[in-house]
């Protein structure tokens, strides 16, 4: 899989709209961050490998809702976490979660399935979806994702995402321990 060296800049070339809004909160919130480009990935085993490159592991990032779409959850997690719904639904006081709809991620995050980040919050300016982030990503000194597609990913502190980044969107993240 071709995966490129590492670069902190924004790309010189045209990309799609939520990942040029990315990098434009991103540069505007004066956040530092990492990115390498790579080939088209759709596994957690090839999320390693951009992981074993940038120098830390790609956490996992679900859309789940109730299941009569009162409310979402971006539930970020360690990318080898499995998702519990009985446990995720507990820790954040609502009942059974279930994965959200392709359409309801497009409309809420600007994302396809298989491609939620925790910037995408940057497209839920109505706040429809609560950020919820694992405890241990939290406390991690970095934290990387996909920037929408599948054929970015960035590094950044887990520091700047959770106090400035999510902030700034609207998004306060709760931390619990999954």
């Amino acid at each position: 899989m071709f995966i490129s060296e590492i670069t902190g800049s924004v790309p010189e070339d045209a990309r799609g709209p939520l990942e040029t809004k990315v990098y434009g909160e991103l540069t505007r919130l004066g956040i530092e961050f990492e990115r390498v480009d790579n080939d088209s990935i759709s596994t957690m085993e090839e999320c390693a490998e951009v992981g074993e490159v940038l120098g830390t592991d790609i956490c996992k990032t679900i859309l789940a809702c109730t299941r009569n779409r009162s409310e979402y959850y971006l539930i970020i997690m360690p990318g080898d976490k499995r998702f519990d719904t009985k446990l995720v639904s507990h820790a954040v006081g609502s009942s059974r979660l279930s994965f959200a709809s392709a359409e309801d991620m497009e409309e809420l995050l600007g994302t396809a399935p298989g491609n939620a980040s925790p910037v995408s919050v940057v497209n839920d300016a109505g706040g429809k979806v609560k950020a919820v982030v694992d405890k241990e990503l939290a406390d991690a000194e970095w934290i990387a994702c996909n920037v929408g597609v599948n054929t970015t990913h960035i590094r950044m502190k887990s520091s700047d995402l959770i106090g400035k980044y999510m902030p700034a969107q609207g998004h306060e993240p709760m931390i619990i321990e999954l």
